[in-house]
């Protein structure tokens, strides 16, 4: 660090990546962009040249020896995160991981052992941790005020407008209702699923369900301490993108999220109608903000990270038996 500034290079010059670049070069406090690695030729000058980065890469590999450069924030494609998180590790270098840190458990320990072993902060981009609605929720719960949670339901809704031929197999559970399972765990403190059962199907793009792709998904958890959870998502919302959540406890209700884009509602002739959200950074925005604050403050005090590597092992473990249920059709023990 210089002058107690962490300087940080970006992995992965794509859509969230280029957000999660400028959010570090002009929205938290005691960073600095300072490099950006991607494999697409031009990819990572341009976003380099356009926030002020020192340098830019085509080989993530040339960070790992860079001095200026104390931690990563890997934002490329979901199977090559493990890997990048252990070659970060061994060089020294602080990690921020977008999730899924990895899609297997021995790649998750492989990961969380590299970190552990190299004494570095490693943090998963479980944004809705840091949403104030979630947030709060939470704080009910840590009070005591929501009492023990019985029921739970969280919920992810996209936009639409994907390409069927670029979604992998089991996509829906390891990069999307992965943050639902990780929700899941934030609203029942202490806890740990045991049991899974899912149900998919591609109901979004049916033609293209003999090709594996699985759009549309509704997963039931049971924990632990007895509480019951429900998991759903898909991949198109025709109102724009909605995540939600819900915990029923002994001492009450809270709930999280509604989709408007505003707190205003227009009454006319065709009925009342409120404005929703189209997308992720828009809903999310300052949960972004917060999550990447947090991990740069993180490196600067030398403590850990508030999402662990061993909360995104917790939460791929739900998701790859959710994805067994829906190919055995019943219910899945979650693999410790």
């Amino acid at each position: 660090m210089t002058n107690g500034t962490v300087g940080v290079a970006l992995i992965g010059a794509g859509r969230m990546g280029a957000f999660h670049a400028e959010t570090l070069a002009r929205r938290v406090p005691g960073a600095r962009l300072a490099a950006v690695a991607d494999a697409a030729p031009g990819a990572a000058e341009r976003l380099a040249g356009a926030l002020g980065a020192d340098r830019a890469h085509t080989d993530a590999a040339q960070l790992w020896d860079d001095p200026a450069v104390d931690a990563v924030v890997i934002a490329a494609p979901a199977r090559s995160h493990a890997d990048l998180v252990v070659a970060a590790a061994a060089a020294g270098k602080h990690v921020f991981c977008e999730k899924p840190m990895a899609v297997t458990l021995a790649d998750a320990d492989r990961a969380v052992d590299a970190a552990r072993a190299a004494g570095v902060v490693l943090q998963v981009g479980f944004n809705r941790r840091f949403a104030a609605d979630w947030r709060a929720a939470r704080a009910l719960l840590d009070a005591g005020t929501l009492g023990t949670p019985r029921l739970l339901r969280s919920l992810t809704r996209d936009p639409g407008g994907f390409n069927p031929s670029r979604v992998l197999p089991d996509t829906i559970f390891l990069e999307t209702l992965i943050h639902d399972f990780d929700t899941l765990r934030f609203l029942n403190p202490g806890s740990e699923a045991v049991e899974v059962s899912a149900t998919a199907d591609a109901l979004v793009e049916p033609a293209w369900r003999d090709r594996g792709l699985l759009d549309t998904a509704v997963v039931t958890v049971r924990f632990d301490n007895g509480a019951m959870a429900v998991a759903e998502a898909c991949f198109e919302a025709a109102y724009g993108y909605d995540v939600r959540g819900e915990v029923l406890g002994s001492g009450g209700m809270a709930t999280m999220g509604d989709g408007r884009g505003s707190g205003m509602a227009f009454s006319g002739p065709a009925g009342r109608l409120v404005e929703t959200v189209r997308g992720d950074q828009e809903l999310f925005a300052d949960a972004y903000t917060a999550e990447l604050a947090a991990f740069v403050e993180a490196v600067r005090e030398g403590r850990p990270a508030p999402v662990t590597g061993e909360d995104a092992r917790a939460a791929l473990a739900i998701a790859l038996a959710a994805a067994e249920s829906v190919r055995t059709g019943g219910p899945v023990r979650v693999e410790k």
